[in-house]
C-alpha cells in the first residue's frame, strides 16, 4: 500500500506522468466475449483492484505497483457474481521485482505464487510468454483486457477489452522520456483506445503471446508496459525457485 502511495505521489509531480498513471481503465473498447481470455486473473485489493494473468497453473503475473494483500479469482468475466467458473485462490508468497522503482515504475513486474494450483479448463488457462527479448515490431497488433472504469465515469463489473498497437520506441520516448528497455508503448493511432487506471498489471496480448504488464501513462494513448521479453531470466529463476 505505501509503494503505491509514493507511486501514486510522485506520479502527480512528475513532469511526465499524471494522476492517471496507475491505469484502472478500458477506454474505447467493448464488453468482452465472455471467457474469451481465460488467462485473465482479477485481484481483489484493499484499495480496489488490479488485473493479472496465468502463466503456470500456480502463478499469476501482475505489476508491481499492485502490491497489496490479495485475493486471485479466476475464470471470471462478472467479478460481481458468483460465478460457476470462477476459482478463487490466495496468495502465498509475493515476488516484485528486487530492482522495481515505486518513483519511476521501472521493473513494475511481480510474480504472484498461488496458495493452490488452478484447475485448468476452458475457463481457466495459462498463457504463453515470449521466448525471446527481441522487439516487437512496430505496428503489431495486441489486445489488452480488464475490468474497471470504461470511461471517467462509468463503472462495469464486466471484462472489457481493446485491440491497440505497438508504438516505436522512438515515438514513444517523445511522449515519454524516461522510457528504458524494460518497457514498451501500445495503443491507438487514430482513436482514443487504450488501458488506463483499473486494468493496472493485466497483460498486453499480442499473436496469443503475453508481451507486457500494463504499467502507466497519461490519459490518452499511448500507454507504456512492462516489457516481458526482458525478465525472462528473472522470471524463469523465480519460477524455479519456488517450485
Amino acid at each position: 500500500m505505501l509503494q503505491t502511495l509514493l507511486a501514486l505521489l510522485f506520479l502527480l509531480s512528475c513532469p511526465w506522468a499524471d494522476a492517471g498513471a496507475l491505469r484502472s481503465q478500458i477506454v474505447g473498447g467493448h464488453e468482452a466475449q465472455p471467457h474469451s481470455h481465460p488467462y485473465m486473473a482479477y485481484l481483489k485489493i484493499e484499495s480496489g483492484g488490479c488485473g493479472g494473468f496465468l502463466v503456470a497453473p500456480d502463478w499469476v503475473m501482475t505489476a508491481a505497483h499492485c502490491m497489496e494483500n490479495t485475493t486471485v479469482i479466476l475464470g471470471a468475466h462478472n467479478i460481481q457474481e458468483p460465478e460457476k467458473t470462477q476459482q478463487v485462490r490466495g496468495v502465498l508468497k509475493y515476488h516484485p521485482h528486487p530492482d522495481y522503482d515505486p518513483t519511476t515504475l521501472s521493473n513494475d513486474i511481480m510474480l504472484l505464487k498461488l496458495t493452490a494450483k488452478a484447475t485448468l479448463n476452458d475457463y481457466v488457462k495459462t498463457v504463453p510468454l515470449p521466448k525471446t527479448r527481441s522487439d516487437l515490431p512496430t505496428g503489431t497488433k495486441c489486445v489488452v483486457a480488464g475490468w474497471g472504469l470504461i470511461d471517467e465515469d462509468q463503472l462495469t463489473n464486466k471484462l472489457f477489452e481493446t485491440k491497440v498497437s505497438i508504438y516505436s520506441r522512438r515515438k514513444c520516448t517523445s511522449f515519454y522520456p524516461h522510457l528504458n528497455n524494460g518497457m514498451v508503448c501500445a495503443g491507438s493511432f487514430h482513436e482514443l483506445k487504450d488501458s488506463s487506471q483499473g486494468d493496472s498489471g493485466g497483460p498486453l496480448v499480442c499473436n496469443k503471446v503475453a508481451q507486457g504488464i500494463v504499467s502507466f501513462g497519461y490519459d490518452t494513448p499511448p500507454g507504456v508496459y512492462t516489457r516481458i521479453s526482458n525478465y525472462l531470466r528473472w522470471i524463469r529463476k523465480t519460477m524455479k525457485e519456488q517450485q
